[in-house]
C-alpha cells in the first residue's frame, strides 16, 4: 500500500520533529522545512498529498505561498499558525487553504486533519476526472475549469472536493452534515464558514450572479443543490 507524503513547512525545529514523529508513527512519510525556499526547490521532485505550512516563516509571506500551492498544486493545504483570530484563519481559508489549525496544538489533532484531507482519496469516489455541466468542463486533474470558448480558469483543491461532490449528485440537496461527512473536517462554525468560502469562490469561477446563482442554489435551513446537468468522461 503506497503511503501518503506530508509536507511540513515550519522554523521551529520542535515543532517540524513533533509533526514528523507523529505522522510517521500513523503510517505516513513526511518531508519538513524550515524554509519555504527549500520547501519551493523540493516540489520539483515531491509530490506531497498534504502541506502543513506555517504562516510565520522567516523567508517569504506564508499566505502568499498558501495562495500559489492553491493554484499550482494538487496538494491539500493545512495552515498551522500561532495567529488565532478570526480574520487570519478566513484569510487563509480564502487564498485557498483547506484547513486552519492554531497553535498550540496536540499531535493527534493534526493527525486527524491530515486523515480528513485524504478521506477524498478512498475507494468508491469518482474515478474519472473530467466533467462536463452547462458549457462547463472540469479538468480535475488539472484542476481547471474551461469555459465553451477554451478559456481556462484554475481552482484549488479545496475548490475542487466541492465541485465534485456537487457533479457526482447533481439536483440532489447535500447538507452541511453531508458535506462535513464526506469532506472531513470538525462541524460547527469553522467548517460552515470554510464551505461558503469555497462555495462562493466556485460560483465566482462559474461567472454565477451572486443573487440569483443559477448552478449552486442555496436551500436556507437545509443545504445546497446543485442543479447542472453532468456528463462524465
Amino acid at each position: 500500500m503506497t503511503q501518503h507524503m506530508i509536507a511540513i513547512l515550519d522554523d521551529e525545529p520542535e515543532i517540524r520533529h513533533m509533526l514528523s514523529h507523529a505522522l510517521e508513527e500513523a503510517g505516513f512519510r513526511t518531508a519538513a522545512f524550515a524554509r519555504a525556499t527549500e520547501f519551493e526547490a523540493a516540489l520539483n521532485t515531491m509530490s506531497p498529498d498534504v502541506c502543513l505550512v506555517d504562516l510565520g516563516l522567516p523567508d517569504r509571506d506564508g499566505l502568499t505561498l498558501v495562495h500559489r500551492l492553491a493554484l499550482e498544486s494538487g496538494a491539500s493545504i493545512i495552515i498551522i499558525s500561532g495567529r488565532s483570530l478570526v480574520q487570519d484563519r478566513v484569510t487563509g481559508l480564502e487564498l485557498g487553504a483547506d484547513d486552519y489549525i492554531v497553535k498550540p496544538f496536540e499531535p493527534a489533532e493534526v493527525v486527524a486533519r491530515v486523515r480528513a484531507r485524504l478521506r477524498d482519496q478512498k475507494p468508491g469516489t469518482t474515478a474519472q476526472n473530467t466533467a462536463h455541466f452547462n458549457g462547463w468542463t472540469a479538468h480535475f486533474d488539472r484542476y481547471v475549469l474551461e469555459d465553451e470558448a477554451g478559456e481556462e480558469t484554475t481552482f484549488s483543491h479545496a475548490e475542487g472536493e466541492v465541485l465534485r461532490l456537487f457533479l457526482d449528485a447533481p439536483k440532489r440537496l447535500i447538507s452541511r452534515a453531508q458535506m462535513q461527512e464526506t469532506l472531513g473536517g470538525v462541524a460547527g462554525e469553522s467548517f460552515d464558514r470554510a464551505m461558503d468560502v469555497r462555495i462562493s469562490r466556485l460560483r465566482t469561477k462559474l461567472r454565477e450572479d451572486p443573487k440569483n446563482p443559477r448552478l449552486i442554489k442555496t436551500i436556507y435551513g437545509a443545504g445546497y443543490i446543485f442543479l447542472g446537468d453532468v456528463r462524465w468522461g
